[in-house]
């Protein structure tokens, strides 16, 4: 898993039979302190994200699949989800405790 912050689109004329319709975006990868992470890439978006959301991006085959429609396409790097919150604790702290959460579920 991935962090990933969006920062515009691309825009691209001709696309690969199955991937009309798709969103793709410019991401800047991230570490889990939120700083930059090697270069600028283009991700597919299948989660409606916008300029300046924090996602998690998913790579290889998994960003194919994660494809609305077509499951075998030249897609390797996808948006799968956009994070609402983060905490970063210290390296080897964690807790099994569930905090309530805020969807209709809980």
């Amino acid at each position: 898993m991935l962090f990933g912050r969006v920062k515009g689109t691309a825009i691209c004329t001709i696309k690969y039979p199955g991937t009309e319709g798709l969103k793709l975006l410019v991401v800047q990868p991230l570490n889990k302190r939120l700083e930059p992470l090697g270069t600028l890439q283009v991700a597919a978006d299948v989660v409606h994200a916008g300029p300046g959301d924090l996602c998690v991006m998913v790579r290889s085959r998994e960003a194919a699949l994660a494809m609305p429609v077509e499951k075998f396409v030249p897609i390797d790097l996808a948006l799968v989800g956009i994070v609402d919150e983060l905490e970063v604790k210290p390296d080897g702290e964690f807790s099994y405790a569930l905090k309530t959460g805020r969807n209709q579920f809980t």
